[in-house]
C-alpha cells in the first residue's frame, strides 16, 4: 500500500461525508506529527501498534559495484520501527 492507498482506506474509514481531501490532510496530520515527534523525542509508542524510535548508524566503508572502488559511508541515524504485541498478532 502506498499513500494514496492509504489515503483512500482513511477516507473509508471515516464515512461516506469524508472527501479525499479531508482524508489526506487527516494523514498528512499524522505524519508530520511522527515526524515532528521523533525529532524531538527521539521514540514514539503507539500503544497496540508499535514503537518507532531513531537509531545511530556507525560509518562504514562499502565498495562500488560499478569500480570494485572502496567508498566511506560517514555514520548517520536511521528510523526503526518494533511492531508491538496487538500488530503481531494480526501478521
Amino acid at each position: 500500500m502506498n499513500k494514496s492507498g492509504l489515503v483512500e482506506l482513511v477516507a473509508r474509514c471515516l464515512g461516506a461525508g469524508t472527501s479525499k481531501a479531508q482524508a489526506e490532510r487527516a494523514v498528512n496530520a499524522v505524519l508530520q506529527g511522527l515526524s515532528a515527534g521523533l525529532h524531538k523525542d527521539r521514540s514514539i509508542a503507539l500503544s497496540g501498534f508499535g514503537t518507532f524510535e531513531v537509531r545511530p548508524r556507525k560509518g562504514r566503508l562499502l565498495r562500488n559495484p560499478r569500480t570494485g572502488a572502496p567508498m566511506k559511508v560517514r555514520a548517520g541515524k536511521r528510523v526503526a520501527f518494533k511492531a508491538g504485541k496487538g500488530l503481531k498478532s494480526l501478521l
